[in-house]
């Protein structure tokens, strides 16, 4: 290392350049696995990182239940999850969470004649949907909230998510407080019994797209990102405070803006049914977890400085991604009173 600072210094190479040199001089690959959601921006900041620093990271999509197994049996540097952790389940594994990004669940649609935003769902329409309630698309419930709108006599095939998920955690999350029949027969977890009778399963926020791409008449959930990387048609759905409105940026950043994030342990809230007039209400943050001990300290310090960066430098490489980057606030507050507690 002492060789390669020399050779910086007599060939006059910038501190940036020492700063690239170094990194790959240390060897440094960190890995991260878990919730699909964040994967798109998550990749982005990883590439800009390696690029400022020489370090870098590895992060594989494979559903929240799959971070939060690998983090637990300390194969990873870092576990992400949609689907937050009690702070029982934290102090019993010895693990430390914080939010990372913001963003929403967005249900979606295959239906020929029809432009994203176009129709509407209240949340109990949408169970009933996915309770096998509702199988086709001339159902006078969905009629009575698309006035003037045509619907054909199709029946609706239900995608949802065949692995453990985060997303599927906030899905029937959402489900769950908006239609007691879905509390009832069904409730929230990051997998759950599918009632509907015609469903077919996909595995990560890619293969629900996927199959809800491929299959008309479909409806599926999935997070905002994809919606947009894939085009796909989308619900307008009513919040909280009685709005219909459209999965869109400033929507999670108004949901964002009302939680209490400091008031759980683990920070672990939920934006389901934010209030606010333009809140979209499935709106959700994805979290990163750490092992309080962790054989490699070095990877861990290096984890909380790709992440450090990635809040102060990569804000508008999430929001290119449609993403909804933390507030100032809340990133000071990881940065003093979580990850202290690393040290």
């Amino acid at each position: 290392m002492l060789h390669i600072i020399l050779i910086i210094l007599r060939k006059g190479f910038s501190i940036g350049c020492f700063m690239l040199l170094s990194g790959y001089a240390l060897g440094i690959e960190l890995t991260g696995a878990g919730a699909t959601f964040p994967y798109p921006v998550y990749g982005a900041w990883a590439a800009a990182y390696e690029k400022a620093s020489g370090v870098k990271l590895n992060y594989q999509s494979i559903g929240s239940s799959g971070g939060v197994r690998q983090i637990k049996a300390k194969t990873v540097d870092f576990g992400a999850t949609d689907a937050p952790l009690s702070p029982e389940d934290l102090d019993k594994s010895g693990l430390l969470q914080f939010p990372a990004i913001i963003g929403g669940t967005v249900p979606v649609f295959n239906l020929e004649g029809f432009k994203a935003g176009e129709l509407r769902l209240s949340g109990a329409v949408l169970a009933d949907i996915f309770l096998g309630n509702i199988t086709n698309w001339d159902d006078p419930k969905i009629r009575l909230l698309n006035p003037g709108k045509k619907f054909p006599n199709q029946a609706i095939t239900v995608v949802h998510r065949a692995d453990g998920s985060g997303t599927t955690f906030n899905f029937t999350d959402y489900l769950t407080s908006v239609s007691k029949d879905w509390a009832n027969q069904v409730g929230k977890g990051s997998a759950v019994k599918w009632l509907a009778p015609t469903t077919v399963g996909g595995k990560g926020n890619e293969g629900v797209a996927a199959n809800v791409l491929r299959l008309n008449g479909s409806v599926g959930y999935v997070e905002y990102a994809y919606v947009k990387k894939n085009k796909m048609l989308y619900f307008s759905m009513t919040n909280a405070d009685g709005y219909y409105v459209e999965p869109k940026d400033d929507a999670f950043a108004f949901a964002a803006s009302s939680a209490d994030w400091f008031s759980v342990k683990g920070m672990g809230i939920s934006m389901i049914g934010a209030k606010g007039a333009k809140s979209w209400p499935i709106s959700t943050a994805s979290f990163i977890l750490l092992q309080k001990e962790n054989a490699k300290p070095e990877n861990i310090q290096q984890v909380l400085k790709f992440f450090d960066w990635s809040f102060k430098n990569g804000k508008s490489i999430a929001e290119n991604l449609d993403y909804v980057p933390l507030p100032d606030n809340v990133a000071q507050y990881i940065r003093k009173e979580v990850w202290a507690q690393l040290r």
